[in-house]
Order: C-alpha cells, then sequence, then structure tokens
C-alpha cells in the first residue's frame, strides 16, 4: 500500500518522488531506505543528497575523470573512487564549479588581482594551481581548514612535485615557512584553524601576512552549515569588521524547510553529520539576510538550478552529452536545494550583481 502526502509517494516508511513519465514503477526514494522488495533496479535509483565535505573532492575526482572540467591537480590529493556516480550528482557538481568559479574570476578581473583570497574550510581544494596556469594569482591566496586536515594536504605538498613547484616559482624567499599545521610563502599560504577561535584564526592569517587593506575575497563551500548561527554569525561579523573591501561567496543548501530539505537533513544525520546551521538555510531570503545583519551591505542569492540554466550553452551541451541522465526532475529537485550567496562590504558595491544580472 502507498498513499501520497507532502507532495510525494509513501510506501514501506520510505519517501518516493513520482518520474514526470507518470510510470508507477518509475519512483526514486528519498531516503537511504531501499525500494519495496524485488524492485526493478533499472527503474529505481536512491536520490543522494550531496554529501558532507569528507566525501565531496572523490565526487570531484569522479566528475574530473569523466570530463564535466579538467583539474590536473585533484589526482594528487584524491583517490578516484571505483564506483559510478549518479549523472546529477556530477552536474551538479560541475554548476558548483563554474557557478563559483565564474564569481571568483570576476572579483579577480574588477581588482587586477590586486587582493587576496582566503578559502575557508579548503580541505583537497586546488584553487591555488589552477588559478596560478591561468595567470591568476592574487597578491596572496589563503587557505584554512582543521589542523588534522591541513597536516595531510601539507604532506601530499612537500611529497609530489606537481604540487610543491608551482608554490616554489611563485616564491620570493629563500625558503618556505612550514611546521605540522601550517604553510607560509610568498604568494600561498595554509594554516590549521578552527573557524570557530576567531582570535586564533586571525594571530594565524596576520602571521602569515594577510593584509586588511587589500581588497579580499572569502569562499565558503558546504562549511557554514556545520557550524552553530551564533559562530556563523561571529564569522560574518568579524569578516566584515577586518577588510575595508570584501567580497564573501558562499556555496551551500537552501529551501532546507520544505520536505525535500527536511528530508536531507534526516539522511546527513543518519550518517553521523549534523546540520546545525540549517536555520539559516530556509530559503534564499534567509541566506542573504544572514549577511545583512552581520554587517555586509549586500547580498544576493539564486539556487543551482538557475546557476545552471546561466551557464554557456556550448558547455552544458557538451557536459550532458558525456552521461545519460533520464530524469532531470531529480536534478532539478537537487539543483534547488543548493545556492550561491554572494555578499560584498565597500562603498563601490564590489561585485554586486556582477555574475547574473540580465539572466532569465
Amino acid at each position: 500500500m502507498s498513499e501520497k502526502r507532502d507532495g510525494l509517494v509513501w510506501s514501506s516508511g520510505v519517501a518516493w518522488v513520482v518520474s514526470t513519465r507518470g510510470k508507477a514503477s518509475n519512483l526514486y526514494p528519498l531516503t537511504r531506505g531501499f525500494a519495496p522488495p524485488n524492485p526493478n533496479p533499472q527503474m529505481l535509483r536512491p536520490v543522494r543528497p550531496a554529501p558532507p565535505r569528507a566525501f565531496l573532492f572523490p565526487l570531484g575526482r569522479y566528475a574530473v575523470n569523466v570530463g564535466y572540467w579538467k583539474d590536473p591537480y585533484l589526482d594528487y590529493f584524491v583517490r578516484l573512487p571505483k564506483e559510478r556516480k549518479a549523472p546529477e550528482i556530477s552536474r551538479g557538481y560541475y554548476a558548483r564549479v563554474q557557478g563559483v568559479g565564474r564569481l571568483l574570476k570576476a572579483f579577480l578581473q574588477k581588482t587586477e588581482c590586486n587582493c587576496q583570497i582566503i578559502n575557508l574550510g579548503a580541505g583537497m581544494d586546488t584553487l591555488f594551481w589552477k588559478l596560478k596556469d591561468e595567470n591568476l594569482l592574487p597578491i596572496k591566496y589563503f587557505e584554512v581548514d582543521f589542523p588534522s586536515i591541513v597536516t595531510r594536504k601539507i604532506h601530499n605538498i612537500k611529497s609530489k612535485p606537481p604540487l610543491s613547484k608551482p608554490i616554489m616559482e611563485s616564491h620570493s624567499g629563500e625558503s618556505l615557512l612550514m611546521d605540522a599545521h601550517s604553510l607560509d610563502s610568498s604568494r600561498y599560504a595554509i594554516v590549521g584553524a578552527d573557524l570557530r577561535e576567531l582570535p586564533k584564526l586571525e594571530e594565524k592569517l596576520k602571521k602569515c601576512n594577510m593584509d586588511p587593506d587589500l581588497p579580499t575575497l572569502l569562499l565558503a563551500e558546504c562549511v557554514l552549515i556545520y557550524m552553530t548561527q551564533d559562530h556563523s554569525a561571529n564569522l560574518l561579523k568579524w569578516v566584515a569588521g577586518m577588510f575595508q573591501a570584501a567580497m564573501f561567496i558562499n556555496y551551500e543548501q537552501v529551501n532546507m524547510s520544505d520536505r525535500f530539505g527536511q528530508i536531507m537533513v534526516e539522511n546527513l544525520q543518519s550518517r553521523k553529520c549534523s546540520l546545525v546551521g540549517v536555520d539559516d538555510c530556509r530559503s534564499l531570503d534567509s541566506q542573504k539576510e544572514r549577511f545583512l545583519q552581520n554587517g555586509w551591505e549586500t547580498a544576493n542569492a539564486i539556487d543551482m538550478m538557475k546557476a545552471y540554466n546561466c551557464l554557456p550553452k556550448d558547455d552544458v551541451r557538451r557536459i550532458e552529452a558525456l552521461e545519460f541522465l533520464d530524469e532531470k526532475e531529480l536534478l532539478e529537485q537537487l539543483m534547488q536545494h543548493y545556492c550561491l550567496c554572494w555578499a560584498t562590504k565597500d562603498s563601490s558595491n564590489l561585485g554586486e550583481d556582477m555574475l547574473w544580472q540580465g539572466s532569465p
């Protein structure tokens, strides 16, 4: 027996979304539970909400291997997953990489690279190396993550010449400053710190020559949602007070108060991932409001479906040909539950509407 409620079909205690084709057999489970007994594996696939950050980079590694975008450095940090990933996940990751990249490059263009970038919760991100290849390095690029993550990343950098050589090529000193939880060069620095402990974070960044007077771009991808509202508000307020001109790009979940969003939360909680900041992810308005209430002058937000639809059509057609996607409705639901939010603080509205103005 099944019933329909909250816009979903429920059967055996599991929520399913109905295919747009209207076939009773073509349903998609929205929880970690599986289909009713003896499902047709070709017709039933579990929804895979974007997982916590520990699992994000292997997803990106898979998408790079398939050909969604180029990243010659990710291979040095992340092993290629053995199992195939759902195409809607790879398309979502593609939209994320391209959307964040367009905002970031617009900022670099507007500042003529006379700026600094601080990547919060950077993990195994490879942005520094890609920007160097494109001759788009800012005056200095900083990464921040927990000390255990930073230790692992520094080990990879030290042991792999394709990672260490670009850092040395852009370094003007005789030797790098390095310890177990930090690495500092002329153009690149990585520090181990807790984003909730702002005095220590500020001390470590200033030790690596962070300049409050430079236009500064801060980047956070699936980071703030793992902080309490008070901790994330304190972080945003600290940034707004620290820099004269700043832009903050935040990529994370949105529309989490609807039924689909609630099930995403339950899915992650079942994996021991507590989304303690989820209340700021209720809507695009709540995402913007968190910035406006903490010292930022402008804030904009779009869901990732809109971002995806605004990307260059030729490249979208290219990536859509890589893997067959039989259910667009599933992609749309996932994309509508992630967003790009960007906020600015300066007298000239640095970056406001720089990406999506005039887009449908």
